[in-house]
């Protein structure tokens, strides 16, 4: 019987957990990223001059 090769599961293992850490990372920029362009948009009340 054919033993186990660990190194490879362990590699392969690494390699899963780099590109969920990769993905979670861009999903963290393109959110960021999103929500720069839409707070300038959603408060125009603080660019107007006060109606006091």
């Amino acid at each position: 019987m054919a033993t186990p090769n660990y190194r490879f599961e362990k590699r392969q293992k690494e390699l899963a957990k780099k590109k969920k850490k990769e993905e979670k990372e861009l999903r963290k920029t393109a959110a960021k990223a999103s929500d720069t362009e839409a707070a300038p948009g959603q408060t125009p009340e603080s660019d107007a001059a006060p109606s006091t």
